[in-house]
């Protein structure tokens, strides 16, 4: 890993602060990366009846959940190909471009599954279809949220990447909110049979509308200064970005995908399947699951931008660090209360929704590992690689574990992954390696 980190700029050393413009742009990448995150997990909170209206009747409920939890993971499986394509034009056209391609393509799958027939109009088309638009959302994000971290990162002042970074991912973390808002309502106010019946469609209508207002927002949002200047000074890169990664820069590709699996585990197991898993696991009721992952999904954006503030003030690697052992602590706190009833549950998932704001250093970690010419590349193609293989994974072991191999075993995995961020925060306090590169 001997080029990681290259720069000299020390993350926590001195920079102005963030001004009118940037401030203005932070809002509006939040507020449209937030309303295109909405469209890609709102899927998994209607996991549920998906899984009984998209395939025959006959299917056995956990087996249907596991096919449900497949084509939900296929979305992650696309993503590297979104990424790459995206990452390539980003580093050699520019950032904004493809900034906003990502979210036109993100609107339009969204749009088209609320309207999709189901398995008792269209019989086995119903799930292949599922699974194209689903395959087509995953091209969309692999783009965006890579692109969104580069974009801020370079259009903050030196001393606030970690700040910046962490509010662009506290916005992500809004779109879950939203979905997790939208899925409470609707479970609250409609009757099963009208979920149902025709419940499950609101939030993906809602969500392609909310994807198209998302692409006006981003006409307001101008080119990144570093690439201006990269353009500028004829410094872009000459041969295609991708191989000068794999070329010259594997160790902070390993770095990049081994924080983005712990990113992964916290997001994916505690906060978009946990309503899910202590329904059928816990046997807590839906309105509670909903309103404690509202709850968290609050916090988590509050976290995530505490754990920024973090950042720039002791430094990526030991927020990281902090951030981890920590997540560890507060899950098995959450499911042994689980496991004796569940008398806490509100308030631990609350913390634990905060404590999973530690995702929000995992992106200044990426944008500090790669140099600006090929950033975007870099990251995107760690970052999703990474996603596709372990996102994919956990989305279908976590079903199949939370069923046959205990209540506990969620939990596990989450530790699991926490526990290699620790060794990865080690080795760059240890070697010296925590420097700020986005410029």
């Amino acid at each position: 890993m001997s080029q990681v980190f290259a720069s000299t700029s020390p993350i926590t050393g001195p920079g102005r602060a963030l001004a009118g413009r940037d401030i203005q742009t932070l809002l509006l990448a939040s507020l449209g990366g937030a309303l295109e995150f909405y469209d890609f997990v709102v899927f998994v909170f209607f996991a549920l009846p998906l899984s009984h209206l998209f395939f025959p009747p006959d299917t056995a409920p956990w087996l249907a959940q596991l096919q449900v939890y497949g084509i939900f993971a296929a979305g992650y499986l696309a993503r590297p190909l979104g990424g790459i394509v995206m990452a390539h034009f980003g580093d050699r056209q520019g950032r904004k471009r493809m900034f906003t391609l990502s979210v036109f393509l993100m609107a339009l799958p969204t749009l088209a599954i609320g309207l999709l027939p189901v398995y008792a109009s269209i019989g086995a088309l119903a799930p292949l279809l599922l699974l194209l638009l689903r395959v087509v959302q995953g091209v969309a994000i692999g783009g965006e949220v890579p692109g969104a971290w580069v974009f801020v990162a370079e259009h903050a002042p030196r001393g606030r990447v970690g700040f910046a970074c962490a509010c662009l991912t506290s916005g992500l973390t809004v779109g879950i909110l939203i979905g997790s808002l939208t899925a409470a309502w609707i479970n609250h106010h409609l009757s099963p049979a009208q979920v149902m019946g025709w419940g499950w469609r609101v939030p993906f209508l809602l969500g392609g509308v909310f994807g198209f207002i998302a692409v006006w927002l981003r006409r307001w949002l101008s080119e990144t200064p570093v690439f201006a200047e990269l353009r500028e000074r004829k410094a872009l890169s000459r041969e295609l970005p991708l191989r000068t990664v794999l070329a010259g820069h594997g160790g902070s590709v390993v770095l990049s995908m081994a924080v983005t699996w712990m990113l992964t585990a916290a997001i994916l197991v505690l906060i978009l399947m946990l309503p899910t898993l202590v329904q059928k696991s816990f046997g807590i009721a839906p309105d509670l699951a909903f309103l404690g992952n509202s709850l968290a999904a609050f916090c988590l954006g509050v976290g995530c931008i505490a754990y920024g503030w973090l950042t720039d003030r002791i430094g990526a690697a030991r927020a990281l660090l902090l951030g981890s052992v920590a997540l560890v602590a507060v899950t098995y706190a959450l499911f042994a209360d689980l496991a004796a009833g569940g008398s806490h549950f509100l308030a631990l998932y609350a913390l634990t929704g905060f404590l999973v704001g530690a995702v929000g250093v995992v992106p200044t970690i990426m944008v500090m590992a790669f140099p600006a010419p090929i950033r975007y590349s870099g990251i995107s193609f760690a970052y999703n690689v990474a996603y596709a293989v372990f996102g994919a994974s956990t989305a279908t072991l976590i079903g199949y574990l939370a069923e046959r191999a205990g209540r506990m075993a969620p939990a596990h995995y989450v530790a699991m992954t926490a526990a290699v961020s620790v060794v990865a925060a080690l080795w760059l306090i240890v070697s010296g390696r925590e420097r700020d590169s986005a410029r």
